[in-house]
């Protein structure tokens, strides 16, 4: 079994920052990938970024310039840095966690509040 922990989001201005943080624990697989997915009210959920353990990346065109996900695989962490944060962005954000193994598995969702 896998377990996913996140921590962070919250209310922010428009053009601050809010950074998020995922950790996967019990038995992690090697290979993964980690990222997040993103939820607002009366839309289907979409991918914000993923990372493999090989460090390769993935972005929704909306947030390319402005987010940044890293990992550290001896943590089995992963972190999104949302900067420059625009309304639009304003969503439930899960961390996602997927492996050969176990296939997707979703965190408990983190609210991200974008509002002047």
């Amino acid at each position: 079994q896998v377990q996913l922990e996140e921590s962070g989001g919250g209310s922010v201005q428009p053009g601050g920052a809010l950074r998020l943080s995922c950790r996967a624990s019990g038995s992690v697989s090697i290979d993964n990938v980690m990222g997040w997915y993103r939820q607002a009210p009366g839309k289907q959920r979409e991918l914000v970024a993923a990372i493999s353990s090989g460090d390769s990346t993935n972005y929704r065109d909306s947030v390319k310039d402005r987010f940044t996900i890293s990992r550290d695989n001896g943590k089995n962490m992963a972190w999104l840095q949302m900067n420059r944060l625009k309304p639009e962005d304003t969503a439930v954000y899960y961390c996602n966690y997927w492996d050969r193994l176990v296939g997707a598995l979703w965190g408990q969702g983190t609210q991200v509040t974008v509002s002047s």
